[in-house]
């Protein structure tokens, strides 16, 4: 089993930053994380949950149409983490974000966005 734990959510003003982390651990996440996709989502009230960005072990990013440019995903293996920084936050961006590594869910962020 693989346990997720983000942080790093909080309140911001439109066009500020914040930077996310989920962090990995248990016995199989020690295995796999160096190898699997791990995955930003987020979820807003009333909302799908929807991908934000995800990265591969070897490190190629994909990232929704509505983040581009703004987010930016990074992995460290050795430490079992990954970060999602978040750039020019948008209202929009007000969600709760969750990461998801191999069918495994974090409890999730939260990440508001308002002056």
């Amino acid at each position: 089993q693989v346990q997720l734990v983000e942080s790093g959510g909080g309140l911001v003003q439109p066009g500020g930053s914040l930077r996310l982390s989920c962090a990995a651990s248990g016995s199989i996440a020690t295995i796999i994380f160096s190898i699997q996709t791990v995955g930003w989502y987020r979820q807003a009230p009333g909302k799908q949950r929807e991908s934000v960005a995800s990265i591969t072990g070897r490190g190629s990013a994909i990232y929704a149409d509505s983040v581009k440019g703004r987010f930016t995903i990074s992995r460290d293996n050795a430490k079992k983490t990954v970060s999602l920084q978040m750039n020019s936050l948008k209202p929009e961006d007000t969600a709760v974000y969750y990461c998801n590594i191999a069918l495994n869910w974090g409890q999730g962020t939260q990440v508001t966005v308002s002056s």
